[in-house]
């Protein structure tokens, strides 16, 4: 039987990219998944994630989301693959806007490229946009939007042409009486120096006593309109990516032709990811309906070409978890990455192999100790 010098579990954004960062230092790695890169049932497929460097005055997540865009962009550029698409992303902020107003300040500070438009300036670049006059905006010209199974699944191939191997297979939660090392998955006994389980929503199910009250699968809902032939202004480059973050709202521009997206951000209620059916609630329609008329008026009889329901899997604060067992010191936690994660996966793997194979320093805020039984989301 071979032995491997580790197995990932997840073939997700922070399981591709830490099976392959690992691979690159030089580890014999096997990537499972029940369901294969970008499935349907995963946090890491859909259509479309943001991408921006804006997260108040966190800078930590900043740096993260910088990091890996040079990946995510190295990546597209290596595979000839148009999965990001430089969109921008535009902030809207009300007076008095303290989070939008920490964001600006850590750009700066970082050199990020961004642009504060206020009064005429937002109404006359974005005209598109219904807004109180106290509005004002922060774009990000350089972030923009990832076609997420797409770029979740060159991850997966790219991995697997650098010597991963890759087998779908579902995995048994680990038993106290297994063997170090050691995983049970559907054809057989897997045997690993490492298991990193980076498994998204299926943690909390893997690891009831350790996770199930640490890291919460909700349903998420996501909405694609569709905009009225022959305008082309709810498509790039008139319309940026965009985050409403006193509605607790988002969106992406019509892309490859699928709709304009629009999505609530606020948590749902809980979800199983392999239970779950993924038919968005008649009330919720209703909701982002009443949205897109205040905030689009040119949008307030558009047709629903898509709905989409995913899950978000958080942890109590919002901030990821890459840890090790507390039990089993062979076995790594990676997860709680939703909804800011998906774009963070490539120095999030990094981050995991060099925890792994170097002994570099634990990042606090990632540690189990730091995850409580109460959602009280701080990252957004």
């Amino acid at each position: 039987m071979t032995r491997w010098d580790a197995a990932v579990v997840g073939a997700g954004s922070f399981g591709a990219w830490t099976a392959w960062h690992l691979r690159r230092a030089g580890l014999s790695v096997l990537l499972l998944d029940a369901w294969g890169p970008g499935n349907a049932r995963s946090s890491s497929g859909g259509e479309s994630r943001l991408v921006r460097a804006g997260y108040g005055p966190d800078e930590a997540y900043s740096r993260l989301a910088l990091r890996s865009l040079d990946q995510w962009t190295a990546l597209a550029g290596e595979t000839g693959e148009p999965f990001f698409h430089r969109t921008g992303v535009l902030w809207l902020a009300r007076e008095g806007d303290a989070y939008a107003e920490a964001t600006s300040d850590t750009l700066a500070r970082l050199g990020v490229r961004h642009e504060r438009l206020t009064g005429t300036g937002l109404r006359e670049g974005y005209p598109q946009f219904a807004l109180a006059p106290a509005t004002w905006g922060l774009l990000e010209p350089d972030a923009g939007v990832l076609m997420a199974r797409r770029a979740v699944q060159a991850a997966a191939r790219r991995a697997v042409r650098e010597g991963v191997s890759y087998r779908t297979a579902a995995v048994r939660p680990p038993s106290p009486g297994d063997a170090p090392g050691t995983l049970v998955a559907a054809g057989g006994t897997v045997r690993a120096g490492t298991l990193v389980f980076a498994c998204g929503p299926w943690l909390p199910g893997l690891f009831p006593d350790l996770l199930g009250e640490r890291i919460f699968p909700t349903r998420q809902e996501v909405f694609f309109f569709g905009a009225p032939p022959g305008d082309d202004s709810f498509a790039p480059p008139r319309m940026p990516a965009w985050i409403d973050f006193g509605e607790e709202t988002y969106g992406a521009p019509d892309l490859d032709g699928r709709g304009f997206k629009v999505a609530p951000d606020r948590h749902g209620p809980p979800f199983d990811p392999d239970r779950g059916e993924r038919l968005v609630a008649p009330a919720s329609v209703e909701r982002v309906r009443a949205f897109v008329a205040e905030r689009f008026p040119a949008l307030r009889d558009a047709p629903l070409l898509e709905t989409r329901v995913c899950q978000y899997e958080n942890t109590s604060s919002g901030d990821s978890l890459v840890d090790r067992h507390p039990d089993r010191p062979e076995v790594w936690l990676v997860g709680g990455g939703s909804g800011p994660g998906f774009k963070h996966g490539p120095a999030i793997g990094e981050h995991v192999a060099d925890r792994i194979v170097r002994g570099a320093p634990a990042e606090p805020r990632f540690s189990l100790a730091t995850k409580r039984t109460v959602q009280e989301r701080a990252v957004y």
